[in-house]
């Protein structure tokens, strides 16, 4: 059994598999080593590059949220001036028929009153020349009259007084009679 012990024994150092006690203990030291300084020197340079990475991430979102609330508030109010402007614009549209309206309506009142005037003004101008030409008719019936009646009197009527007597009672006559016409024509 010895043999067998130290066969196996033996069989265990030729083992190219299992490494040696000794390696053993010197790589589990070596490794214990480097995980402490992994641990206390490159862990926290990772999660300080980590944090910093999240936060950069994080702000980006953050601000990414903040210009996109910016650029919508920024949307609303320019919807909100537009509308404004179109409101602006109707109201300066409607004003302006308005005062057109107005415009035309006192250039018609004015033509209205200008027509007025001239119709006025001719009336009174035709009223005064029909009172001229009555005043030359009379005139001259007065003298035709004169001289018609001092034919058929047979007698000078030249006395201004008694012309203008008889003128008168003819042209009265004459009126007289023009009125009495015209109630029977209508």
């Amino acid at each position: 059994m010895t043999k067998l012990l130290a066969a196996s024994l033996a069989a265990e150092d030729s083992n190219p598999i299992l490494p040696h006690t000794s390696e053993l203990v010197v790589g589990t030291i070596a490794f214990a080593i480097v995980l402490l300084l992994v641990g206390w020197k490159l862990v926290p340079q990772i999660r300080q590059t980590l944090e910093e990475r999240t936060d950069a991430i994080e702000g980006g979102l953050k601000r990414a949220e903040a210009a996109q609330a910016e650029a919508q508030a920024t949307l609303d109010d320019y919807k909100a001036k537009l509308a404004e402007a179109r409101h602006e614009a109707s109201r300066l549209r409607e004003e302006a028929r308005e005062q057109g309206a107005q415009i035309v309506a006192e250039m018609r009142e004015q033509a209205q009153a200008e027509s007025r005037r001239i119709v006025e003004a001719a009336q009174s101008q035709i009223e005064a020349e029909r009172q001229q030409a009555l005043q030359q008719l009379r005139a001259e019936v007065g003298t035709l009259s004169v001289e018609l009646a001092g034919r058929v009197v047979g007698e000078s009527l030249e006395d201004s007084a008694r012309q203008s007597r008889v003128v008168d009672r003819f042209l009265e006559e004459l009126e007289g009679r023009a009125r009495t016409q015209e109630q029977i024509t209508s």
